[in-house]
């Protein structure tokens, strides 16, 4: 309330008693109640959340692997009750005999292929279905479908298909007129690059996405100028587009590669390693060591397998990030 008003009759005093209480009034109160402490109940702790997963991580992966290492310097077996310490003896024996260098060698020859179709294949793809139709919709989902089925059910299927008496070798005698009775997967030379094909085939639509995920990043004003300067589709693609999908294919030959040469599904469906170990891959011939019951030398070969994929994979993604930088 206002402590003087216009025609108000003053009296002695009414002044000072209007300033003292204008005065007190505008005063700030002083307030004693203790400052609230924020409510601890409502504090986030993410931290907790990675705990059962560190935990899935610690038993199967760590753990595993600590024992990997272990084991492969000693004589673990099924014909043996106890397990000794034999040093590098497995070692030794597994690289004079020449197996293990020879399912090696085909591991490496097998990720290099499937590496170069799946990443031709997917840049293809993505280079056909860029445009955001409905059609192409249809046709990227079809593509990818095959991303989310079964390593081993695609492995049976091709592995029906391509047979002598297959799907494959019908639909071609259909359109050749005469009997063909070709033995796609019994071909000492070429079964490789065929299973390599087939994996190729099974992963392309996640290499398809990648590529259309960075050629949707390259900005359009950029192709429209080279295209106003007269450059072809070629040249556009070669000089500007491919090297500005440099992240992407660092992801796609990186994870291609690395990934299968821990390939084993498909092979095992399709070949077993035939014909003559010329499609035995390191995780194949694992799989057989192991169920002879030679335990010990199944994990000297697997650590043989786990540090060569990391010895690959930092040069590997050192060179393709070093790629990058200079594009």
């Amino acid at each position: 309330m206002p402590a003087l008003c216009v025609g108000t009759p003053f009296r002695k005093g009414t002044i000072m008693t209007a300033s003292i209480t204008s005065t007190r009034k505008e005063a700030p109160p002083q307030s004693t109640a203790p400052t609230p402490r924020p409510d601890r109940r409502h504090k986030d702790h993410p931290l907790w959340f990675l705990v059962p997963a560190l935990i899935v991580l610690v038993v199967f992966f760590f753990i595993p692997t600590v024992f990997n290492f272990v084991y492969a310097f000693t004589d673990w077996s099924s014909f043996k009750s106890a397990i000794n310490f034999i040093g590098t003896e497995n070692f030794v024996s597994l690289f004079s005999n020449g197996t293990l260098l020879n399912s090696l060698k085909v591991t490496l020859i097998y990720a290099v292929l499937v590496a170069i179709f799946q990443n031709l294949f997917g840049l293809i793809l993505a280079l056909l279905l860029e445009r955001d139709t409905k059609v192409n919709r249809a046709v990227r989902v079809a593509f990818f479908v095959p991303v989310i089925m079964s390593a081993l059910a695609v492995g049976y299927i091709f592995q029906a298909l391509l047979k002598p008496g297959g799907a494959l070798n019908g639909i071609l005698s259909f359109v050749s007129g005469s009997e063909v009775s070709i033995a796609w997967l019994g071909n000492t030379t070429w079964t490789i690059v065929v299973v390599a094909l087939v994996h190729a085939w099974k992963w392309m639509g996640l290499s398809m996405l990648i590529y259309l995920a960075g050629l949707k990043t390259i900005s359009e004003d950029v192709v429209e100028a080279a295209k106003i300067d007269g450059a072809s589709w070629w040249a556009t693609f070669r000089k500007i587009r491919f090297p500005l999908l440099a992240p992407a294919v660092t992801f796609n030959v990186a994870t291609a590669l690395l990934g299968s040469m821990n390939g084993f599904d498909i092979v095992q469906a399709t070949t077993e390693g035939g014909p003559g170990g010329t499609t035995e891959l390191l995780n194949i011939f694992i799989f057989r060591t192991f169920g002879q019951g030679l335990f010990a030398q199944a994990t000297t070969m697997s650590l043989v397998l786990f540090l060569t994929v990391m010895i690959l994979a930092f040069p590997l993604i050192s060179i393709l990030r070093k790629r990058e930088d200079v594009l």
